[in-house]
């Protein structure tokens, strides 16, 4: 088995002579857009650390969209990669879209960009052959009953416009995202991704999981309600900073009132000066530039406590008066930053004491969105601690707390390390969002049953 991989060159060269040929297609006063993208990626599947499933997957399709005196419509189309057949395909959705586009009315809130901005950037690191990698994930995980998904390859990305805006992406990653089971039927979860796999990282972070797995064979620990000193791992951070993304840092929800994150952005609340937030597009899986034809350049969205930037996307920015900044439609980080901290992962344990180490959270939702007050469960190697060693894993448990309190006052260190954390999301074609997290160390957390 090996990682597939289409030279960029070739990709964009395939994308630029669709360009071309939608350029010498259009009508006066016609306009146009034209996203692109695709993948070429391996997939294995690992149940009871067994390969049960490996795979390639390449594919590529455009979306098109037609404007015409305010008026646009959009489609999608899959390209073979045959040349002639994809013109062609194009051909066709061109005459599909001009004859809709009559039937629609103008869009008060359509914002083009008609600067031809060029944007380059192929982050051509070299990925290991699969073989490799499912020899290191076998012999780790020998004699334990692993369940996994391993996915790899290039991630390709595209955009042009009719005011001659090209811009080209392309970026290699893994990520390995599994689980460790006991026989009692507890586990613990855990991944490693990145751009380039270094065995001896992967070592250390299956080191830590295996060794998690063995205190799961403790019988559970059961705690009354109430409120706990707790280390959040980066993939619990993760899901608490996911959840705020959701209109949290969106133009549009600040605007109407409807942020999780209004009383930061009104000045009304702050979080701790320990946390600073960037949307870093620099060197990320995300491309440069967003599909409504906006270049992205990083963004500081909280600094040292302060909300300061907005994800501002065309709409919003003709809506509301603002300058787009090359935010998607959703107005959603995805390639979020967090500043470090001073913690050394070696010590959390110690500077915890007695309290919770959880290491995943699940199912968060808000139990009081205008007070960015968030509930939710912990799930998967989640124990209790005592005098800085773990002593028991702990029975499933909602927090109900909020992100003031766990991201503000009651916040004491985040970890000097960070952790990658790409998402896993596959559906439709693997997706381009990562967070890189420290660790968070909170002097109260509250558990409500």
């Amino acid at each position: 088995m090996t990682t597939y991989t289409t030279p960029a060159n070739s990709q964009a060269a395939a994308f630029k002579a669709l360009v071309n040929g939608l350029r010498e297609a259009i009508r006066e006063p016609e306009q146009f857009t034209l996203s692109y993208a695709a993948e070429a990626s391996a997939f294995v599947r690992f149940n009871h650390a067994k390969v049960r499933q490996a795979g390639q997957v390449q594919q590529a399709s455009v979306g098109l969209k037609l404007i015409n005196d305010g008026r646009h419509a959009d489609l999608d189309i899959t390209l073979s990669g045959a040349a002639e057949v994809d013109a062609r395909r194009l051909a066709d959705g061109l005459q599909q879209l001009r004859e809709t586009l009559p039937l629609l009315p103008p869009d008060p809130y359509l914002l083009l960009n008609h600067n031809g901005w060029q944007s380059n950037n192929v982050q051509a690191h070299p990925l290991p052959d699969t073989e490799q990698v499912v020899g290191e994930i076998t012999r780790a995980a020998e004699g334990l009953d692993l369940v996994g998904f391993y996915a790899a390859g290039p991630i390709s990305r595209g955009f042009a416009s009719s005011a001659g805006a090209f811009g080209w992406h392309q970026a290699n990653s893994f990520n390995f995202d599994f689980s460790l089971f006991h026989a009692n039927g507890q586990a613990v979860k855990a991944s490693y991704a990145g751009h380039h796999w270094n065995s001896e990282g992967f070592a250390r972070r299956f080191a830590q999981a295996r060794e998690q797995l063995a205190f799961l064979g403790r019988p559970l620990r059961t705690l009354a309600p109430g409120q706990y000193r707790a280390y959040l791992a980066p993939a619990a951070l993760e899901e608490i900073m996911s959840l705020l993304s959701w209109g949290g840092f969106s133009a549009q929800s600040i605007a109407s009132k409807s942020s999780p994150l209004q009383k930061l952005y009104s000045g009304d609340h702050s979080f701790s000066p320990l946390v600073s937030l960037d949307e870093h597009v620099s060197g990320s899986l995300s491309p440069a530039f967003s599909g409504e034809g906006y270049p992205r350049s990083d963004l500081k969205l909280i600094v040292e406590g302060q909300a300061e930037a907005q994800l501002v996307s065309s709409r919003s920015a003709a809506e509301y008066g603002l300058t787009a900044n090359g935010a998607g439609g959703g107005e959603a980080p995805s390639a979020l930053n967090m500043a470090a901290g001073a913690l050394p992962e070696a010590d959390v344990l110690r500077q915890l004491g007695t309290g919770l180490y959880i290491s995943n959270l699940w199912y968060l939702n808000y139990s009081d969105l205008p007070g960015a007050r968030m509930t939710g469960m912990t799930r998967f190697a989640t124990f209790w601690v005592e005098n800085g060693q773990i002593q028991a894993p702990v029975s499933t448990m909602r927090f109900d707390d909020s992100a003031f309190s766990l991201l503000g006052s009651q916040l004491e260190a985040l970890t000097t390390e960070r952790e990658l954390l790409l998402s896993a999301s596959t559906y439709s074609q693997r997706a381009t969002a990562s967070a890189l997290l420290p660790g968070a160390l909170i002097s109260r957390l509250t558990l409500t049953l």
